[in-house]
């Protein structure tokens, strides 16, 4: 788009000029001799009704023959008037007189008279062309289509220090050779280039900071606000460009102060040390220097306190450096400029950065010549912008030290390997978030059930840091304690859920009203898998569900009902039994995975899925994967992941039967265990746990309800099980017969002959389960 000019009427000669104003001369007598047609448009007069008539006639209010003029190689003389025109209205002009001399029957006066707005007009206009080329305190430039000067004001002429002349025909480029646009940013660094597009285009630009040394000042740099537009004639044909320059230096400097000062809060946003240092190095150059070095000690970056044992004195690392090249003046340029004077200003400041009494290093800032040094302001502001360093650093190293303490921690209370198991096969991982939020609460476990079984956990504790560590480490101890019960999935989380509720409203402490438990808002799934039946038992307290990969489908995200975090109430828990294929692979995770500020948790589920189905070698590579996977951002909180692939008992592994209740079938049982042992190969085993069945069995057709049954477990080459069930929901416990009692010796066998034993509840009765591991002879 061009810019085009407005027409304006612009009055380019003047209200006297000869060829527009009217003009009347009259003789010696006073009579009109010369009546111009400029006159007859002025007056409302034909010449014929004029000439040769008294002056007086048509200017009555006028005293003297005719008005008064100078005296002769006197300057004209200016009157003001009101005239009246034939038609009656008035008209306020202007009129100059000029003696021209006595000649016999000639011209004796010269009238030359205007309309009296044109002239004040006029007068103004040429006062303002005066005031901007001897009196504005705007830098005016006027530059020809070749970009090279060709007028420019009397306020260049000062600020800059050439003298006159010594402008005309020059460019920029040659004249200001250090001279550079700061802004807009991103723009052209060339001021030619910006005329050229404004002469191409005819589009003004206006405010352009340029900044330059000068020959009146060459050892500082000046700021200019610089707008430039297209002069062009009536026809719309290029003449050249006119800038206007008005000098900002104190006030530029001023803004890049209050600037850099509210960028300030900026400054440590990231609680890194070595972030926190270019931070300020950045905010530094080039606006207040042209380099920054920040030196910092070890200790800081260790996250070490101050007072640690050898800490004092420790040596300083450079951290961040940033500088800004300036190229050192051309000689001809100093040549002209002439020879450099030191005004005592300092070009380098160095300060300690101190927080808490302590030095956590240094900070210096330098600037080169021909920039100006550092004014008692520049001061204040670097004391302020190192001060806030300073007080971010030591928050830093502060986070570094808790963050570090919380990951030794969180890594602790994370089991350092799980158990092997038949029924699973495991790989997890654990990512802590990699901004300020740091160790969170994740968690993860695998837990050895009887019967082969497994339990599966992973939970997420609300917030980062020590707290959700520890909580989650108390969560973690208190789910293990609760799965040894052999809990079904929702009873286990209801448990856990009164806890947290009764830690939450019971507990108080003499400096609050309450005290409000880290593990409430914790979320949770647990799982349990049983070998024998292939089936997962799961319950999600407002925990994300689990994805299933089936070998030959895709990977899918269970639908599953989830009840509330932990601690809030008002809805129960509820267990959902799936069954799983021989080989299928399940993802246990956390939200940090999947979930991230600027996205949904599908993005990430998808990821997910796609990593799942991808695959690898092994479940470790398929780990990595998921990980590598995660959407863009989910770094923002920590992650955890749990990776089972699920393995059923083979029909070879294990064996049963029902047993009547009758005392009599007990030896039926015995020869059904000792014929298993020696088709497994294991006939040291059979004492032993013919000896077991047999108590279990009697015990459970004594004591228990039908239906009664009995069960043979072989878990690979680690374990043999031995499980006898009945209806009934009565618990046995241990006793310790005296010498005398007949009975109370069954359990207590049981007890010494075996590895580990217990008893399990469900909706159909109980269990007492007995564990031998192989090779164990007695």
């Amino acid at each position: 788009m061009s810019f085009v000019q407005p027409a304006i009427d612009v009055d380019h000669t003047g209200p006297f000029d000869a060829a527009t104003a009217a003009t009347v001369i009259v003789d010696a007598r006073g009579a009109v001799i010369g009546w111009s047609p400029a006159a007859e448009d002025l007056f409302g007069r034909p010449a014929h009704t004029v000439v040769g008539r008294s002056l007086t006639e048509f200017l009555p209010d006028v005293a003297g023959q005719p008005p008064a003029g100078p005296a002769p190689g006197e300057p004209a003389r200016t009157h003001h008037r009101t005239i009246r025109r034939p038609d009656g209205s008035e008209t306020h002009i202007v009129l100059r007189t000029c003696l021209l001399g006595h000649p016999a029957g000639g011209a004796a006066w010269l009238v030359v008279a205007a309309e009296a707005e044109r002239a004040e007009r006029w007068a103004t206009d040429r006062s303002l062309l005066d005031g901007l080329f001897t009196q504005s305190p705007i830098v005016l430039t006027i530059y020809g289509p070749d970009l090279r000067v060709h007028w420019i004001n009397k306020r260049l002429y000062e600020e800059l220090g050439f003298a006159p002349g010594e402008w005309i025909g020059q460019r920029i480029s040659d004249l200001l050779p250090l001279g550079a646009v700061l802004s807009p940013p991103g723009s052209t660094k060339n001021l030619e280039e910006i005329m050229a597009r404004v002469l191409e285009t005819g589009e003004p630009v206006f405010d352009v900071m340029y900044g330059s040394p000068t020959p009146a000042d060459p050892e500082h740099q000046w700021i200019w606000s610089c707008s430039y537009f297209r002069l062009q004639d009536s026809e719309g044909k290029p003449l050249g460009i006119c800038e206007s320059a008005f000098e900002i230096t104190e006030r530029y400097e001023e803004g890049v102060r209050l600037a850099l000062l509210g960028g300030a809060s900026r400054i440590g946003a990231t609680l890194d040390v070595v972030g926190t240092a270019e931070d300020l190095a950045r905010a530094a150059v080039p606006e207040l220097a042209d380099r920054a070095e920040i030196h910092v000690a070890e200790y800081v970056l260790t996250g070490m306190p101050s007072g640690s044992p050898g800490n004092e004195g420790g040596a300083l690392r450079s951290v961040a450096e940033r500088s800004c090249t300036r190229p050192p003046a051309p000689q001809p340029w100093l040549g002209f400029f002439g020879r450099s004077r030191a005004d005592g200003a300092p070009h380098r400041i160095v300060l300690p950065l101190e927080a808490g009494g302590a030095v956590l290093g240094t900070a210096s800032f330098t600037r080169t010549p021909p920039r100006h040094g550092f004014t008692g302001k520049d001061h204040a502001l670097v004391r302020e912008l190192v001060s806030r360093t300073a007080v971010a650093l030591d928050n830093a190293r502060r986070y570094a030290h808790e963050h570090g303490v919380a990951l030794a921690l969180q890594r602790s209370l994370l089991p350092k390997s799980l158990p092997e198991a038949t029924a699973a096969e495991v790989a997890h991982r654990y990512v802590p978030a990699a901004g300020p939020l740091g160790v969170g609460g994740d968690w993860y476990d695998v837990i050895p059930l009887s019967g082969a079984r497994v339990g599966l956990v992973v939970g997420d504790v609300v917030g980062h840091g020590l707290d959700a560590a520890a909580t989650m480490g108390r969560l973690r101890t208190t789910v293990r304690a609760l799965a040894a019960l052999d809990l079904t999935p929702d009873e286990l989380l209801t448990r856990l859920d009164d806890l947290v509720a009764q830690a939450h409203i019971g507990i108080h402490r003499p400096s609050a009203p309450s005290f409000e438990d880290p593990g409430l808002g914790t979320t949770c799934l647990y799982g349990v898998y049983d070998p024998v039946t292939g089936t997962l038992s799961v319950a999600s307290a407002g925990h994300p569900s689990p994805v299933v990969a089936v070998a030959g489908q895709p990977a899918t995200h269970l639908d599953l009902p989830v009840g509330p975090p932990l601690g809030i109430g008002g809805l129960p828990f509820e267990s959902s039994d799936i069954h799983l294929p021989e080989g299928s692979r399940i993802a246990l995770y956390t939200d940090g995975l999947v979930q991230t500020r600027a996205h949904d948790a599908d993005l990430g589920l998808e990821a997910l899925t796609r990593a799942m189905d991808r695959g690898g070698t092994s479940l470790a590579e398929t780990c990595d994967s998921i990980i590598t996977a995660r959407p863009e951002g989910s770094a923002e909180d920590d992650a955890a992941i749990l990776l089972v692939r699920v393995h059923a008992l083979d029909a070879d592994s294990m064996v049963g039967q029902q047993v009547p209740s009758d005392p009599s079938t007990v030896a039926a049982a015995r020869t059904r265990v000792s014929r298993q042992l020696e088709k497994w190969g294991l006939q040291d085993m059979t004492f032993t746990a013919e000896l077991v069945v047999s108590e279990l069995v009697t015990n459970a057709i004594r004591y228990g309800e039908e239906p009664i049954s009995f069960r043979l477990l072989r878990d690979r080459d680690r374990t043999l099980i031995c499980e006898v069930s009945d209806g009934g929901h009565t618990s046995p416990y241990l006793r310790r017969a005296t010498t005398e009692d007949e009975g109370g010796r069954g359990l207590f066998l049981v007890a010494q002959f075996t590895d580990r034993w217990g008893t399990r509840f469900s909706r159909q009765g109980k269990t007492i389960w007995t564990e031998f591991r192989l090779g164990h002879n007695v």
